[in-house]
């Protein structure tokens, strides 16, 4: 595992039943370089990680908070996008190791250590907007001339022939253009 990502690493192994432990963990553009993916091109965070350990399970709750660098959808220019969001995770301990839902996850009961950096990369991304925008064009009202309307109607072709033969004066011109159905 590179360097990069074990920063992220809890040893779980040796903590206390019934017990509280806070972490705290900071990224940069390092972070999410190592993803190798396009959304976010830099940034910056921080996140505290509150681990409640018991017998069965551990339960994380996440607080990040911070700046990531997107690339706006419209302009195409980058642009900073505050973050801050909270989260939870669990791991229950088992006999295998295994993805339950996207919160829960079991894990071996001798596991040492848990690394957090792929949660905190998804959680990350799906806080997102759907729609990234430059702050420039979030206050603008949706103007029904700017938006483009397409449609596959089929019915469309024939809608048009029969507004062609009802109007009677539109016939004599038909009939230059095809004289088959100027004749009808």
């Amino acid at each position: 595992m590179s360097k990069v990502i074990s920063k992220y690493d809890i040893h779980i192994q040796g903590l206390e039943n019934n017990k509280q432990y806070t972490y705290e963990f900071e990224g940069g553009n390092e972070f999410f370089e190592f993803f190798e993916q396009d959304i976010i091109t830099s940034g910056h965070f921080k996140a505290e990680v509150v681990l409640d350990k018991n017998s069965a399970l551990m339960q994380l709750s996440f607080d990040i908070e911070g700046v990531v660098e997107l690339t706006c959808d419209r302009c195409l220019e980058p642009f900073e996008e505050p973050i801050h969001l909270k989260e939870k995770y669990i791991y229950k301990f088992g006999d295998r190791h295994e993805e339950i839902t996207d919160e829960i996850e079991i894990i071996p009961q001798h596991t040492a250590t848990i690394n957090l950096a792929q949660h905190m990369y998804d959680f990350i991304g799906v806080s997102l907007p759907m729609k990234k925008l430059h702050p420039r064009f979030r206050n603008e009202e949706d103007d029904e001339d700017d938006k483009f309307i397409y449609s596959t109607d089929e019915g469309a072709e024939e809608d048009e022939k029969k507004e062609e033969h009802i109007d009677p004066r539109w016939a004599a011109l038909l009939s230059l253009k095809n004289p088959k159905e100027g004749q009808n």
